[in-house]
């Protein structure tokens, strides 16, 4: 054990003074007909939770992730074990990965593809042993230097090459592990200067890749959901997967409409000046709605901080498009976050997913009962209802002219624009999550 200090946490309820304790998650509790596990299906980040140390780009690492091991191979073997203590321990019963994270990255591809093979059955054992499962794995293609300008958007084609075969091994990975999805994430597939930069052949060959993962992953078996996570910059200045909008224009343009959905991250959402709710409602709005990088980033930095989320408003908003979209199938909710800096210990570890999980079934039974009584619904049927009726109804059946709207307006008295009453609905909004906590 790696944690021996910290026992199984369990949920205690909102009177509970124990911070090593859920005050809202409570896995078996039925919300709307399902567990609440099953309807926020969490899932641990190993980069963040196992691999991230606390480096930044002014310092060295806080936090010792060797977990009592030496060598690179037995750390990343070490690293599984304490994984999935954690995961017990927390009752989170799925965990996402990159190929990087998971083993140690040797001086050739085949080497490397060595370490995975070391590394892949001790995760499997444990995978067995626990009943806890794979929601998404991908491929880390922007870490090493040979993908300082790019993997699939690279302008050498051996580089090209290279990250076909390494997506072609994480793919073979995540059917075997039992993987629910899959992800592409454009880390450096983005420009930082047109000046030197072809966009077009970038975004062809982009799209030539993730048609080839396409194809391989259903010949050798996988059955799950393929997503792209949007993200408008860091590290590149323009990364082609800028925000939801922007991917279902390039999932168009090559046809691959059909075959992806979105991996939305909040942070992502806020960095395109968007909000994280705004991202999930264009997501469901065309059917593209797949998973979730649970996190919250910090208004006041540019950056993409990765902070583990306690906004209830946004976790209340998230779940409100969730249950709106018929909740998860193959997606969940990931922590792609980390502990901060200074919160380095073993102890922060579980601290911070309590905070998020606590954070997120809070959520939940806020925007259950919100669609429950209706309330949002019924206000914004009510603001579109002159289309129900009349030259309404003939603009909503595509029935109508320009001639006849024309004529409609010529002899009607001037629209009346009625309030959007949108400090109203704020405020609706707060009592909603004021009054749930009171009844809890």
């Amino acid at each position: 054990m790696y944690f021996e200090n910290i026992n199984k946490i369990k949920f205690e309820g909102v009177e509970s003074s124990n911070p090593f304790s859920f005050k809202y998650y409570d896995a078996d509790k039925i919300v709307n007909g399902k567990k609440m596990s099953e309807h926020l299906k969490f899932a641990l980040s190993w980069w963040h939770t196992m691999c991230g140390d606390g480096t930044d780009m002014f310092g060295r690492g806080t936090a010792d992730k060797s977990f009592n091991a030496t060598s690179p191979i037995e750390i990343s073997k070490h690293k599984v074990y304490a994984a999935f203590e954690i995961m017990e321990k927390l009752g989170i019963e799925y965990f996402c990965f990159h190929d990087r994270d998971i083993a140690p990255e040797g001086s050739t591809l085949k080497e490397t593809n060595d370490y995975l093979d070391q590394i892949v059955p001790v995760i499997k054992s444990e995978m067995e042993r626990t009943g806890i499962k794979l929601l998404w794995g991908t491929a880390n293609c922007f870490n090493n230097p040979r993908y300082m300008c790019g993997a699939g958007t690279s302008p050498n084609a051996d580089v090209f090459a290279y990250a076909a075969a390494q997506i072609k091994k994480a793919l073979e990975i995540t059917v075997e592990l039992g993987g629910q999805g899959y992800v592409f994430w454009g880390g450096r597939e983005g420009y930082e200067t047109l000046l030197n930069t072809d966009m077009a052949k970038e975004q062809d060959n982009m799209a030539y890749l993730m048609k080839m993962a396409v194809e391989y992953g259903r010949k050798i078996g996988f059955t799950g959901d393929f997503y792209i996570e949007p993200k408008p910059k860091e590290p590149t200045k323009h990364q082609y997967d800028f925000d939801v909008a922007t991917v279902l224009a390039f999932l168009r343009k090559y046809g691959l409409q059909n075959d992806f959905k979105m991996n939305i991250e909040a942070n992502h959402a806020t960095l395109a000046g968007h909000t994280f709710q705004h991202e999930l409602r264009v997501a469901r709005d065309n059917d593209v709605f797949g998973s979730i990088d649970a996190n919250q980033g910090d208004m006041l930095l540019g950056w993409d901080t990765d902070q583990f989320p306690t906004n209830l408003y946004d976790t209340t908003m998230c779940m409100y498009e969730v249950l709106k979209s018929g909740g998860f199938t193959n997606g969940g909710l990931n922590f792609d976050a980390k502990a901060r800096r200074a919160s380095n210990t073993h102890e922060d570890i579980f601290l911070s997913y309590i905070a998020g999980m606590d954070a997120f079934a809070y959520g939940l039974l806020v925007a259950n009962k919100m669609i429950e009584d209706g309330v949002i619904d019924e206000f914004v049927n009510r603001r579109y209802s002159s289309y129900n009726q009349g030259i309404g109804e003939k603009i909503s059946n595509k029935s109508t002219s320009f001639e006849e709207l024309e004529e409609y307006a010529l002899n009607s008295a001037e629209p009346f624009a009625e309030s959007g009453r949108q400090e109203y609905l704020e405020n609706l909004v707060n009592q909603y999550i004021v009054l749930t906590g009171k009844k809890l």
